[in-house]
């Protein structure tokens, strides 16, 4: 129980700082009048999931038994607690993929803060080159990063897929995200949910 105390008061922490998300946000995207967005231009920002998406995670994480997760987008470790809090309860472990270093080195911060870094490993640097060799089955795999690439990320990983894997998908209402829901939906093996009025949707594949 004290783990599990540690885990909520972090995630409520840095629910507090995530206030000023929207200030931070607004600066950034500032930048891209002159040039295309980047993805350091959010290196303040923690673009997290809701907490009711975070715990909607670890009720699905906790009934399905989902052992083997892998995140792509750490940011500050929200969205990681949660898979954190989740796989306590199963016995496994995550993997997450943070891109900007400075947020992967807060991130392991508060993982260690919450009591629960020997459940997360953090690869830092491109997710198509830090997840590229992955050999281990994924049971869920959360996508919260850069929209362009989900797809790409997807179609590496899909050989580490099983019959019941499961694919988080946020932002599912961004139009880059849209585009890639697009191409899975098209292949029959796959069943999309939207959650949250579409903010969200879960790719399982069809038994």
């Amino acid at each position: 129980m004290i783990i599990e105390e540690q885990i909520q008061e972090t995630i409520s922490h840095l629910y507090d700082e995530k206030k000023y998300d929207h200030l931070k946000i607004i600066k950034s995207l500032a930048k891209g009048v002159f040039r295309p967005m980047q993805p350091v231009d959010f290196k303040d920002v923690a673009l997290s999931i809701s907490k009711e998406q975070g715990k909607d995670l670890v009720q699905l994480i906790e009934q399905n038994k989902l052992r083997n997760i892998v995140e792509f987008g750490t940011s500050f470790g929200i969205s990681t607690l949660f898979l954190a809090q989740g796989v306590m309860a199963t016995g496994g472990h995550v993997i997450t993929t943070e891109l900007i270093e400075s947020k992967a080195l807060k991130a392991i911060k508060n993982f260690k803060d919450a009591g629960v870094s020997e459940l997360i490993e953090v690869r830092i640097g491109d997710a198509l080159e830090t997840l590229k060799n992955h050999s281990e089955p994924v049971d869920l795999l959360l996508l919260d990063g850069w929209k362009s690439l989900y797809l790409p990320l997807f179609q590496m990983l899909e050989n580490n897929f099983h019959e019941n894997t499961m694919v988080y998908v946020d932002n599912a209402d961004m139009v880059e995200t849209q585009v890639f829901l697009n191409v899975v939906s098209q292949n029959a093996i796959y069943q999309l949910q939207p959650k949250f009025e579409g903010k969200a949707v879960v790719i399982t594949i069809k038994k």
